[in-house]
């Protein structure tokens, strides 16, 4: 009962942000289900993927009515990025629990100072139809890729800004589509490391993903009201602060 109630507030946040943001909620996923739910490193990182697909699914459904999908460029966004997912999946597993999360807690603070220096200079970094090229659109999705399959995050948090900054997307729709490339990465990782076997503690899970869904349709609708750039600075700091736990409790044990 007690676990339940945790499970509540924590799916809902993990899906608000997700469907605010287009990415970053499933990054706090792995701490939550190590942390609060007490699950090992390696069952939250594949257990994270099952929410962030479902989650995600729940959230793109609401941007698509708005037509903030673009479903081609989406679609081949994550198909370029399976070679890096399925390397991140296969070197996860040769990483003991410590080092994973204290690469994480990097990452998280990495991720961190990149939104609040998209924040400072107004979001969209590059103005509509300024298009990077090719190689780096491909360098871009194979990254997000990785970072999927090693940490099991949707990558949403890199997928959004590489839209804007790559493709010239505005960011309602960087957001939308985000959420169909986060779905794509994240099945291709889970379904690499089902090769291996799945330890996922799936009564947690569901209920998880089923309060991340409702989550991140609230979500969409706060998106459509709040400035992004004060939900940038609110997800930046949270990050902060998660990030400063998992590295405190990990970094002692790589000695």
């Amino acid at each position: 009962m007690g676990q339940l109630l945790a499970i509540v507030p924590l799916g809902l946040l993990v899906g608000v942000v997700l469907g605010a943001l287009g990415g970053g909620g499933a990054i706090l996923t792995v701490p939550i289900l190590v942390y609060v739910l007490g699950q090992r490193p390696a069952a939250a990182t594949a257990g994270s993927l099952v929410i962030v697909s479902l989650t995600a699914l729940a959230g793109m459904a609401s941007h698509a009515r708005k037509g903030n999908v673009r479903w081609r460029d989406g679609l081949i966004f994550g198909a370029v990025g399976v070679v890096g997912s399925l390397i991140g999946s296969r070197l996860s597993t040769a990483v003991s629990g410590p080092v994973l999360l204290t690469a994480f807690g990097v990452m998280m603070i990495g991720v961190g100072i990149l939104m609040l220096r998209r924040r400072a200079r107004g979001g969209n970094a590059v103005a509509d139809g300024e298009r990077r090229g090719v190689g780096v659109l491909a360098a871009t999705a194979t990254g997000v890729g990785f970072l999927t399959g090693f940490f099991g995050v949707g990558g949403g948090f890199a997928v959004v800004p590489a839209l804007v900054l790559a493709l010239g997307f505005s960011m309602p729709v960087a957001v939308g589509t985000s959420l169909l490339v986060i779905i794509v990465n994240s099945i291709v990782a889970l379904g690499a490391r089902a090769a291996g076997g799945l330890a996922i503690d799936w009564p947690v899970i569901l209920v998880f993903s089923a309060f991340g869904a409702i989550g991140s349709i609230l979500g969409g609708r706060i998106a459509a009201r709040v400035d992004p750039r004060q939900l940038s600075l609110a997800f930046s700091i949270l990050l902060f602060a998660v990030a400063a736990y998992v590295l405190a409790m990990n970094i002692p044990q790589l000695r």
